[in-house]
C-alpha cells in the first residue's frame, strides 16, 4: 500500500523540511517532498499537524524491557525489540551485563541467532531491529563496577574477548571497557581492527589513563558522569576528558534520576548537537510496575522510576521517546537536534549510518512523529503506523 505521512516539520540529516510529505511503500521510504509541490498518488493518508516527524530512535544501550532481559534468549530479546518499537525506537544493540563466563557465552550465542534472524530473514521481524551487541563488561574497573557483580569482572583479555567473539559470530559491534586496566590498550586495538566500536566506562581512569584509551581506538563514552572517576580542578579524570574530547561521542541517560539537569546541561554544552547520544540502559523494569526484575543474574527493585541493586543504581525504566522529550525540557534544545542525538548519532557512531539513524529514499520505513512539546505522538517501524496511546 503507498502511504503518506504529512506533518509540520521533518528532520533530515543536514537540516529540516518544513511542511513535508513522505511516501511509503512494502516497508521502504520511497520519496518524500513538500506539500506545496503537491502530494504523490497514494492510497493511505496520515496527517500529523504541528508534529515533527523524525527517524525512529537507536538504542545501543539497552539490557531488557516489558518483563525481559536481553541475556535470557532469543524470545526474551524479541519481547524487548516488540516493546521498544512502540516507543519509537527502530534499531537497537542488545547490551549484556558482566556474568559468569558460561553464562555470558549462552548469551551471545543466542542474541547472535536472534540478530541473524532479524537481518538475514526476507519476512521483516515486527519491531526493532537488533543490529549488533553491547558487550558492557566484564572488562570494568572494580572501583567504578556500580552493579556488576565483582566476582565476575575480568581483568581485559584478547583470548577471551575472542571467545565472546566466536560465540557472537562476529556479532559484537559496542565494547564497553576501563582503560586503565593492564591489557585495555592492547584490547582496545585489537577489537578496533575487527570493527567494534569501544567505549570507555565503568572506570576510575585519570584524565592521562582516558586520553590513552582514546589514542589506542575507543570513540565513545559510557552513560556520562555515571560509573566514571569525576571532575577535578587538578585532575581532571576521565569526566573532564568525555567533556572535552570534541571527536569523542559520548552517551547520557536523561531520566532527571541518573543526572541532574543542570549537569545534562552541561553535557549538551560540551558534547553539542554532533557527538551526544541518548541512551537508556533500560532495564526488563522498563514498562512495568513498582516490583522486583532481572539484569543478568541479579534481582532489581523498582519504586517509582528509580532501579537499585543493594541501594545502588542499577539501570532505568527510561524509554527513548521519554529521553528525547526530558533532554528536550532540560536544555531548552531544539527538538529536531535532540532527536539526531537519538538517531544520527548512535547509527555514526556504530557504523550504521548507511541504513539508519536518518530519513532517505530506499532506507526502511522507520520514522517518529513528537508533538512540539517533545511528546511521542505517532511510530512508523519498517512501516506500520500506530498513533501512541
Amino acid at each position: 500500500m503507498r502511504t503518506v505521512l504529512t506533518a509540520a516539520v521533518l528532520v533530515l540529516p543536514d537540516g529540516v523540511l518544513d511542511d513535508p510529505w513522505i511516501l511509503l511503500e512494502d516497508g521502504v521510504i520511497q520519496a518524500f517532498g513538500q506539500r506545496g509541490d503537491g502530494l504523490p498518488p497514494h492510497q493511505q493518508h496520515h496527517d500529523l499537524p504541528g508534529f515533527l516527524l523524525a527517524p525512529a530512535m537507536l538504542d545501543i544501550h539497552v539490557h531488557g524491557a516489558a518483563n525481559h532481559d536481553v541475556m535470557e534468549g532469543t524470545a526474551s530479546a524479541a519481547a524487548v525489540a516488540s516493546f521498544i518499537a512502540t516507543r519509537g525506537v527502530g534499531a537497537f544493540l542488545p547490551t549484556t551485563v558482566t556474568a559468569p563466563i558460561d553464562d555470558t557465552l549462552r548469551a551471545l550465542e543466542a542474541l547472535a541467532a536472534f540478530i541473524e534472524t532479524a537481518t538475514t530473514s526476507t519476512d521483516a521481524m515486527p519491531g526493532a531491529c537488533p543490529l549488533g551487541i553491547h558487550i558492557e563488561g566484564p572488562f570494568l574497573s572494580h572501583a567504578k563496577r556500580g552493579v556488576h557483580p565483582a566476582a565476575d569482572l575480568q581483568p581485559p583479555s584478547i583470548a577471551l574477548f575472542h571467545r565472546f567473539w566466536q560465540a557472537a559470530r562476529g556479532t559484537i559491534r559496542l565494547m564497553t571497557i576501563a582503560p586503565e586496566l593492564p591489557g585495555a590498550l592492547e584490547l582496545i586495538a585489537h577489537a578496533n581492527a575487527l570493527g567494534v566500536r569501544v567505549s570507555l566506562g565503568h572506570s576510575d581512569a585519570t584524565a592521562a589513563q582516558a586520553r590513552s584509551g582514546i589514542a589506542a581506538g575507543a570513540q565513545s563514552a559510557t552513560h556520562t558522569y555515571n560509573a566514571m572517576r569525576g571532575l577535578d580542578h587538578r585532575e581532571p579524570g576521565m569526566l573532564g576528558v568525555v567533556l572535552d574530547a570534541d571527536d569523542l561521542f559520548a552517551e547520557i541517560i536523561a531520566d532527571g534520576i541518573h543526572v541532574d539537569p543542570i549537569a545534562v546541561r552541561l553535557f549538551a554544552k560540551a558534547k553539542g548537537v554532533a557527538r551526544g547520544i541518548l541512551v537508556t540502559d533500560g532495564l526488563s523494569a522498563a514498562g512495568m510496575p513498582n516490583g522486583r526484575y532481572r539484569l543478568g543474574q541479579m534481582e532489581v527493585d523498582v519504586v517509582d522510576g528509580r532501579c537499585t541493586h543493594d541501594g545502588v543504581l542499577a539501570g532505568s525504566v527510561l524509554t527513548m521517546d521519554r529521553a528525547v522529550h526530558n533532554f528536550a525540557s532540560f536544555t531548552r534544545m531544539p527538538l529536531h537536534d535532540v532527536t539526531r542525538m537519538a538517531a544520527q548519532n548512535p547509527a555514526v557512531l556504530t557504523g550504521f549510518a548507511h541504513a539508519y539513524g536518518t530519513i532517505a529514499v530506499g532506507r526502511r520505513a522507520d520514522i517518529v512523529a513528537f508533538t512540539p512539546e517533545g511528546q511521542l505522538a505517532a511510530t512508523c517501524i519498517a512501516g506500520c503506523f500506530e498513533r501512541s496511546r
